[in-house]
């Protein structure tokens, strides 16, 4: 199993920008697809965006479409999620895991890593 160590949250105002990244051990991670979850406070975690192995395919929730950008490089084993014009509804702790398929937009691995918190303010 790949261990998962997310950063790059942060307080930010409304319309804002932030860059999250996931660091990922192992040298299996290039093999997974990977996505991004967040856990509002006082719900349950949802999908944000997910990315192919290879980098080539992108699949992002309706609420974040067109304002959230997902991208690897398996080189540095590392995720990334670019977030622009930032709502105070995307207020969450963020987190990074493995996709169980494409077009399952649910985690693989049992265990998470820490999260990384976003908060927007308005």
């Amino acid at each position: 199993q790949v261990q998962l160590v997310e950063s790059g949250g942060g307080l930010v105002q409304a319309g804002g920008s932030l860059r999250l990244s996931c660091a990922a051990s192992g040298r299996t991670f290039s093999t997974y697809d990977m996505g991004w979850f967040r856990q509002p406070p006082g719900k349950e975690r949802e999908f944000v965006a997910a990315i192919s192995w290879s980098g080539d395919s992108t699949y992002y929730a309706d609420s974040v479409k067109g304002r959230f950008s997902i991208s690897r490089d398996n080189a540095k084993n590392t995720l990334y999620l670019q977030m622009n014009s930032l709502k105070p509804e995307d207020t969450a702790v963020y987190y990074c895991n493995a996709v169980r398929g494409w077009g399952l937009w649910i985690a693989l691995f049992h265990s998470w890593g820490q999260g990384t918190q976003v908060t927007v303010s308005s």
